[in-house]
């Protein structure tokens, strides 16, 4: 356990990321109720220990050191997953206040015990993001919206922006392939407007892009729509 709560903290220190000896607890504590959990209910192909740390956990975190986050601010994690970025975030962050969206109830489940586990608080929400979006208490009521997630660029846009508050961010954690600009008339059709673009690399190398969105005008009430018509006419 030392050794690999030793590899954690200098992993993270490597990545100017600096954590505390308990942060490195909730991290370890994290991959074994994970790695456990996934004999049973598939979350990651991700088991490897050090894989983990490196990219589950600083690919979660790194990219939104790139970002000026004011304490206490609130995020959305859509499509959350096995809780990537949101639970290494909660855990570099514990300030933020974060929910957690997933379509699969047994992930759901998952990320309840996880937060429990780890000791963090977060909202787990069992829900697809196009229909969440669309729930008045939900619409532009976070300060940011983030993914993780291999759907395009113009896909992505419209399941995240809707959940953003005019000033807030929708920040996208993509590979260096991906062509942001292609999401141009997503942005301006659903109130946002391209921010940023950020080429970083993880300390093993590895190329990742970050494209931040801010939102300047309400998203139309139109939006989003179907999953079917998101995914099959992309704006």
């Amino acid at each position: 356990m030392t050794d690999r709560l030793s590899h954690i903290i200098e992993t993270f220190a490597a990545a100017g990321l600096p954590i505390s000896h308990k942060q490195g607890k909730q991290f370890l504590t994290l991959y074994e109720f994970m790695t456990e959990y996934n004999k049973n209910v598939n979350l990651t192909a991700i088991t490897d220990f050090e894989d983990a740390v490196m990219k589950h956990y600083i690919d979660s975190v790194l990219p939104f050191a790139h970002l000026d986050i004011p304490k206490g601010q609130s995020f959305i994690d859509v499509g959350t997953g096995a809780g990537f970025p949101a639970l290494p975030l909660l855990i570099y962050r514990p300030d933020l206040r974060g929910t957690l969206c997933d379509s699969l109830q047994k992930r759901c489940v998952y990320l309840e015990k996880a937060c429990e586990e780890i000791g963090v608080e977060a909202c787990v929400i069992h829900e697809r993001g196009e229909v969440l979006g669309r729930e008045t208490m939900m619409r532009e009521s976070f300060d940011i919206a983030t993914a993780r997630a291999v759907a395009p660029m113009p896909v992505l846009t419209e399941f995240c922006l809707p959940f953003v508050a005019v000033g807030g961010y929708f920040v996208a954690l993509k590979s260096v392939n991906e062509n942001v600009h292609a999401a141009d008339g997503a942005f301006k059709a659903l109130g946002g407007k391209l921010f940023k673009v950020v080429d970083y690399k993880l300390p093993n190398g590895d190329d990742r892009r970050l494209a931040v969105v801010k939102k300047i005008s309400q998203t139309p009430t139109k939006y989003p729509r179907s999953y079917a018509n998101i995914t099959k006419k992309p704006l």
